[in-house]
């Protein structure tokens, strides 16, 4: 019975640990939550992407059909609105939004496109029942928009809220590993993005841009989204996008965009978002960002009130002072507010409406207090809304606009079934390369004692590159897997040093050691080769062969430290 070296047992434990990493789940069933839309009733109930959905009002999901099912359900039926303004009474039919908001003086604003009202009226009625002011809109709008509850079970926790069928979770097949796939697996669209600008780009700015474009896909609703820098040989910055689930037609016409952030009093732009005319926005300071009531309205909706501070720039508070001097005050129960509110903008498409209190009337003031609400079922739930909505507009405030315009250089669409063909004629490639090393080995050695390690390793080596890939959440796209294959490669080519060595019958003189000490040096002159030769790679096509060239690192490195020496023992093992 042969005894397993050191060398071997360090590469049997590894192993071990790569598959923990992995997690292989190949019969793994069930759904599983992809991502959670940031303005979504699941967001503030703080349900996190990666929980496995068991249950939704306690019918167990099994498969993505019963996820659609059970959430079709909570889709109110259309239903036929009557509204009186002051240009006469107007009838059209809603589901889940009554399609438009007012402000503190009952003049309709932000109405949906589909909406046959316009902006500028005023609001008398909603099915006959006379509207006061903003508190019976909401009243109201609360009874004729029926919310249902979402009890979901997960296997972390159990939730529950009221929706009106926009409940913002995003589902997928549950997950057979923790690898993560690149596009080309999982279909979606990538983009590459040049800032223009006169002056040279920089890091710093390369970061902002990402961060607002972050910012900008929430509010979008798009899932899975990863940004990052690239940088060519050249040093030219670009910003590298990739959106699964998204066309090519949907993300174009974002991009195109440079994200303007505007607030503005009526048609009036008062000021815009970043350090130009807001130098300073409270976050995470409970002296000037705090959550300061809550009331229960109703036994099913309670509500949150937030508020926040803001530092205008002197020439932005000059020209508050302006629109808001030419302003009437209306009040609201023992409230008193500017007639028209403090509209926020972005991109054109209004994100938020807030109220501007009396005292600011024609002020030239640079602190101004931002406010606004969350809602829910009970008041935790309308706290946790509250919060995420504070800390959503906060953000908006501080990222404002994109600081350069962007180019869009190259973009490229991938379809999911094209992933999954690539994913299986991976697989194909790999074993047939495997098969016809193995069969041109024997034809060289005529030993399966040869032949069998070889295998064993390269497998070895396979397993423990997907386990690194899985541990620091590497994207396994196609330059990943082509990484894969050259670190292989070249294991196989350092296996067969080994055994040329280990077989030599002309050089009796040397002794077991020697001859792997021999093999070795060869080895890891070649590595220092690899591993130089992979570092411009880092940088060429801005990023797009870093996969590529990080993976054949980190599989070679593998190689010459774990596998190839567990290879050596073994056949100094079989062939002593």
């Amino acid at each position: 019975m042969v005894k397993l070296g050191g060398r071997v047992w360090v590469l049997i434990v590894f192993l071990f640990l790569a598959l923990l990493v992995i997690d292989p789940s190949p019969i793994s069933t069930g759904v599983e939550i992809r991502s959670i839309d940031s303005n979504s009733p699941a967001f503030a109930e703080g349900i996190k992407p990666g929980e496995k959905i068991l249950e939704i009002n306690g019918v167990k999901i099994n498969e993505l059909i019963d996820f659609k099912t059970e959430t079709d359900k909570l889709i109110p039926l259309s239903q036929e609105v009557e509204i009186t303004t002051s240009e006469g009474i107007t009838k059209y039919e809603i589901v889940s939004s009554i399609g438009f908001k007012v402000d503190s003086n009952l003049t309709i604003i932000a109405a949906d496109s589909e909406n046959p009202l316009e902006n500028g009226l005023k609001l008398l009625k909603i099915n006959n029942e006379v509207v006061e002011d903003v508190e019976g809109f909401n009243r109201i709008i609360s009874k004729l928009i029926t919310k249902n509850k979402f009890i979901l079970k997960t296997n972390k926790a159990d939730y529950a809220f009221l929706t009106t069928g926009d409940h913002g979770i995003t589902a997928r097949k549950a997950k057979t590993s923790n690898i993560e796939k690149g596009l080309e697996l999982q279909g979606g669209t990538r983009v590459m993005l040049k800032p223009i600008s006169e002056e040279p780009v920089s890091a710093e700015d390369i970061n902002n841009i990402i961060d607002v474009m972050h910012k900008r896909m929430n509010i979008y609703g798009l899932a899975d989204i990863k940004i990052r820098p690239a940088k060519d040989l050249d040093g030219t910055r670009f910003v590298l996008i990739e959106i699964a689930g998204a066309t090519r037609e949907e993300v174009k016409e974002l991009i195109s965009k440079q994200g303007v952030f505007e607030a503005k009093i009526g048609e009036e732009t008062v000021f815009e978002g970043g350090k130009k005319d807001i130098p300073y926005v409270c976050r995470d300071d409970g002296s000037c960002a705090v959550i300061e009531s809550c009331n229960t309205q109703s036994p099913e909706v309670a509500y949150c009130n937030f508020r926040f501070a803001i530092t205008l720039s002197a020439d932005a508070a000059k020209k508050h002072a302006e629109i808001t001097d030419k302003l009437e005050i209306n009040y609201s129960g023992t409230n008193a507010y500017l007639s028209k509110p403090l509209d926020l903008y972005l991109d054109g498409k209004l994100v938020d409406t807030l109220l501007i209190s009396e005292s600011l009337k024609g002020e030239e003031t640079t602190q101004i207090s931002i406010s606004g609400s969350g809602n829910g079922a009970t008041e935790e739930i309308a706290y946790n809304d509250a919060i995420a909505g504070m800390n959503n507009l906060q953000t908006v405030l501080i990222t404002g606009s994109l600081p350069h315009k962007l180019e869009i250089v190259k973009m490229d669409t991938i379809s999911p079934m094209m992933g999954k063909a690539f994913i299986k004629n991976a697989f194909l490639a790999g074993f047939l390369a495997l098969f016809v090393v193995g069969i041109v080995v024997y034809i060289r050695y005529r030993k399966f004692k040869i032949i069998l390690p070889m295998a064993f390793t390269s497998v070895s080596e396979v397993i423990l590159i997907l386990g690194f890939a899985a541990l620091f959440k590497w994207n396994l796209d196609l330059a990943a897997i082509a990484g894969i294959i050259a670190a292989v490669g070249t294991g196989i080519d350092d296996q067969i040093i080994i055994a040329d060595e280990v077989l030599k019958q002309r050089i009796r003189v040397l002794n077991w050691k020697e001859k792997i000490k021999r093999a070795f040096f060869i080895i890891f002159s070649a590595y220092a080769t690899t591993v130089v030769a992979m570092l411009p790679l880092m940088f060429a096509g801005a990023g797009l062969l870093k996969q590529f060239a990080i993976t054949t690192i980190a599989g070679v490195t593998i190689g010459v430290l774990i596998t190839r020496p567990a290879f050596a023992s073994i056949v100094e093992k079989l062939l002593d």
